[in-house]
């Protein structure tokens, strides 16, 4: 089994997804309009590339992409999602 993407790796891949859900095309185009990086009392910010909603990442809508993440951060050993 591959082993999985460095969180780096992910980042990148999050910040160059072409999924965009309906939402978060507002949320960007506000952020544009109005020339902020907070937008709606810090629901929404834009940071290094990334949007971030409520304080964590917002992964858009690419079911490859959030698989990976499920992946990472959640089929560990000790989360009970290990290798059988």
């Amino acid at each position: 089994m591959p082993s999985a993407p460095n969180r780096v790796d992910l980042l990148e891949k999050i910040r160059k997804s072409e999924a965009k859900d309906n939402e978060v095309v507002k949320a960007v185009e506000e952020i544009k309009e109005t020339r902020v990086k907070i937008l709606r009392d810090e629901e929404w910010r834009e940071e290094n590339g990334l949007m971030l909603r409520n304080g964590k990442v917002y992964v858009p809508k690419d079911k490859k992409l959030r698989a990976e993440v499920i992946r990472l951060y959640y089929d560990t050993p000790v989360g009970g999602h290990g290798e059988q």
